[in-house]
């Protein structure tokens, strides 16, 4: 009998070794892809630091006086929010249109790839993406865009990653805050405002699925840009709301017949010097990167109705100046058409030729403060982006005469004194000498006419060029040099008597900083300043400004150019402002400056609140027209600037120093007055006699010790007017007992004698001339029209010695007188 046949153990069977074989392939197989997949690109994920989430690209808001919106500064205009401050509808819109299942799955929806997958099939296009809020979010924070397996692998793991270490709604609030909704719009607050105007928390069913259909082509798909698109993909996602029970189908129903108010598109970026000169001034304190990302916010000084009516008073008056015959260059205009050829022309190019049309630039600041309120760089930023009320440097002409009278007064000089306005050539005035070019110095007025002695506040009030260089000699160069550069000006002005006319360049920035310090009380600000502060996004204050003055001159000597400026405003070459313009502040003070051959107009003025410089010329230095002066060109554009101010600030009269007084001088010597300085007197006791005095602030030290020597006792001070080595001394000539007397011994002989000065003849009754002169009068030349004003101007000549080529006269000789019976000697 044989044995049975013994089976062998399971584990020896060839299936058990088949299958256990393959399981441990399977695992090795798992174990490897673990370790050469899963693990590297988890690894992969880990390199990224999710903290970058929330490292939005924020846009920084600059503010104004008021705290109104003025303007953006941004690479991604985007405002950051946090979810609370996020409609509900919008988070309800966006899930339903890209990820329905977002509360549900880590980070990748497998059942949702599938759905989509199967519905963009039976559709036949794209209805449905299959990327999560989270992928959408790594992939637009991590820059992870390229269409690649590594890179779709690597989005995989490293929303896997967000998930476990970031919250659902932070995952979401975060992605609506990065996301892009097209025309330049980055996150839920700047679509919500961009599009309707709004903020996010208060947007509408309707507004929020119109958003969240724009994620899918923010720029096709822009209401701006195809508005019938836009509405239709709205009508998608609300159905999409539909389906997820978030609104009910009637709610859709009523959403879809609505018509959404879309607002016009805008830059989102008023593009205007003021604002360039802020960001400047931002990125100089933070960094450009900073500035353009991180969402600060930036409070200015910018009073945009201010602003809003220094441009349009500028653009107008310029227009006008444009219109005259007399204007011979280019107009904007004219400019504008040139340059829309040029581009047509020259599609590559990318620089234009420069405008060389009439300019003009406004700056106006808090008078005590130095605060800027209008900054009008030009006539056109878009055309040229010089800023001209920093960047250039023109001649000042006569708007710089105050410093000149303030120096006067701070070196002792008496405000009543009289100032010689008399003729006075360029030799003097250009180098102080006697060698150059001959002819008289231009000046301010067409009907000038001089006067001769005359008071100082005539002088500055009328422009008195002549008169006003004789003041600033006796002030001293230096001493007129030293007080503009205290006052702000800090370009070199030139040592010569030409600078107390304004001959020197300056800027606007420095000439309005100057000129705080007469409403300022002698003080200044150190320097203007358009930033008040600075916020973070976190809510520091990482920048505030620090109000500082500077004291330059004494209160008294402020007080007594302000009071000559406020001759000059409303008496003097300003007079316009307030018979022409219409100048409505009672309180203001100012001085046209006109420079040599009207090439630069300068009007320069204040009250209290506000002072305010206005420019008006040419890039490249060339005259307006013949007869520019400030009070046609600059003075109507400071008019309008100051007229606009009343509407924001109160001004007041400046307050007399209680150290200034007042003094009577009269005005035949500019001394004290006396009680005989008449200028009329009668001796019958009913005609009034008529005082010849004026009233002038003066401090004590300035006051002059005598009192008017022509009305008063007759006591001058010669010690005082003349020169010690002058004063007259009685000196005998000659000792005549030495010296022999001359006799005449023979008849006169001379030459022509005109005027019977040698002998003289007398006529008798009825007797008429009968001589009859070897000459004839030269021909004189008649007008045929009535000649415009002509305004004085330098003319060179020739050396001094060249001889006269009028014929000489020559006039019959008289007879010689005869002395010889006459016994006496000369």
């Amino acid at each position: 009998m044989t044995e049975p046949r013994q089976r062998k153990p399971f584990y020896k069977r060839v299936w058990f070794i088949a299958v256990s074989f393959l399981l441990l392939a399977g695992l090795g197989g798992a174990a490897y892809f673990y370790f050469a997949f899963v693990v590297r690109y988890e690894a992969k994920a880990a390199e990224f630091d999710l903290s970058k989430l929330e490292n939005l690209e924020s846009a920084s808001v600059i503010y104004d006086r008021s705290g109104n919106v003025y303007s953006k500064l941004f690479i991604q205009n985007r405002e950051q929010v946090p979810m609370d401050q996020i409609s509900p509808h919008l988070v309800d819109a966006v899930i339903s249109a890209e990820d329905n299942r977002f509360y549900e799955h880590s980070g990748i929806d497998f059942l949702g790839i599938f759905r989509a997958a199967l519905k963009n099939t039976t559709s036949g296009r794209i209805r449905q993406g299959a990327s999560t809020v989270t992928q959408q979010l790594a992939r637009n924070t991590f820059d992870l865009r390229d269409r690649t397996y590594d890179r779709k692998i690597l989005e995989v793991f490293l929303s896997l990653r967000i998930e476990r270490s970031v919250p659902k709604s932070k995952i979401m609030e975060l992605y609506l805050n990065r996301v892009y909704f097209g025309g330049g719009l980055y996150g839920a607050q700047a679509a919500s405002k961009g599009y309707f105007g709004k903020a996010a928390k208060d947007l509408t069913i309707g507004e929020a699925a119109m958003l969240a259909g724009l994620l899918k082509s923010p720029n096709n798909l822009s209401p701006w840009r195809n508005p019938e698109a836009a509405m239709a993909e709205r009508d998608f996602v609300l159905g999409r709301m539909v389906d997820n029970n978030k609104i009910t189908a009637a709610g859709a129903k009523a959403e879809q017949a609505q018509a959404l108010q879309i607002r016009p598109k805008s830059t989102f970026v008023s593009q205007s010097y003021a604002i360039d000169f802020i960001r400047q001034q931002v990125q100089d304190e933070l960094g450009f990167e900073a500035l353009q990302s991180e969402g600060y916010k930036v409070y200015t000084t910018i009073d945009p109705d201010l602003q809003r009516a220094a441009e349009e008073s500028l653009t107008k008056r310029l227009a006008e100046i444009e219109q005259r015959p007399d204007y011979q260059h280019q107009t904007h205009d004219q400019y504008t058409a040139l340059l829309k050829q040029w581009r047509v022309s020259h599609p590559t190019a990318n620089t234009p030729p420069a405008p060389e049309y009439l300019q003009g630039a406004v700056l106006a600041v808090d008078s005590r403060t130095g605060e800027i309120r209008v900054m009008v760089g030009g006539r056109d930023y878009g055309q040229s982006q010089f800023n001209r009320t920093y960047q250039a440097s023109r001649p000042a002409g006569t708007a710089f005469v105050p410093f000149v009278f303030a120096a006067a007064f701070g070196k002792g000089i008496f405000p009543g004194s009289l100032a010689d306005d008399s003729p006075m050539d360029n030799r003097q005035v250009m180098i102080g000498g006697t060698t150059g070019i001959l002819g008289e110095w231009g000046v301010e007025r067409v009907d000038n006419r001089y006067e001769g002695p005359i008071p100082l506040r005539r002088v500055l009030a009328e422009s008195k060029n002549a008169a006003t260089v004789r003041v600033g000699v006796e002030a001293g160069v230096d001493a007129v040099r030293d007080l503009a550069k205290k006052a702000g000006i800090s370009d070199d002005l030139r040592p010569y008597p030409a600078t107390f006319l304004g001959s020197s360049e300056v800027t606007l920035e420095d000439f309005v900083t100057a000129y705080t310090i007469f409403p300022g009380q002698g003080a200044r600000p150190p320097a203007l300043s358009i930033v008040s502060r600075i916020v973070a996004a976190d809510g520091r204050v990482v920048y505030r400004h620090q109000a500082n003055r500077e004291n330059v001159l004494d209160p008294g000597i402020a007080f007594e150019v302000h009071s000559f400026l406020t001759d000059a405003l409303n008496n003097g070459t300003g007079a316009k402002s307030r018979e022409l313009y219409g100048l409505k502040t009672p309180y203001a003070a100012g001085k046209t400056g006109t420079a040599y051959n009207f090439t630069d107009n300068w009007f320069l003025g204040y009250d209290s609140a506000i002072t305010c410089g206005v420019w008006v010329g040419f890039d490249k230095p060339q005259s307006i027209y013949r007869g520019a002066f400030a009070n046609d060109t600059a003075l109507p554009v400071w008019v309008s600037v100051m007229n606009a101010s009343l509407t924001k600030d109160s001004p007041r009269e400046l307050a007399r120093p209680i150290d200034l007084k007042r003094a009577e001088v009269c005005l035949s010597t500019g001394l004290p007055a006396s009680p005989h300085c008449l200028l009329t007197a009668s001796n019958d006791p009913s005609i009034p006699a008529r005082k010849g005095t004026f009233v002038e602030f003066t401090t004590a030290r300035q006051m002059p010790k005598e009192q008017c020597w022509l009305h008063g006792d007759g006591n001058r001070s010669l010690a005082r007017s003349v020169k010690n080595q002058d004063i007259p001394r009685a000196v005998s000539a000659a000792d005549s007992s030495q010296v022999a007397a001359v006799s005449l011994r023979e008849p006169t002989i001379i030459g022509n004698d005109p005027y019977n000065s040698v002998k003289p003849r007398v006529r008798d009754p009825g007797q008429t001339q009968t001589a009859k002169a070897d000459w004839t009068p030269a021909p004189r030349a008649l007008p045929v029209s009535t000649p415009e004003p002509e305004v004085r101007r330098a003319q060179p000549v020739g050396p001094l010695d060249r001889p006269q080529e009028q014929p000489r006269m020559d006039l019959p000789t008289p007879e010689p007188i005869d002395l010889s019976d006459d016994p006496t000697s000369l």
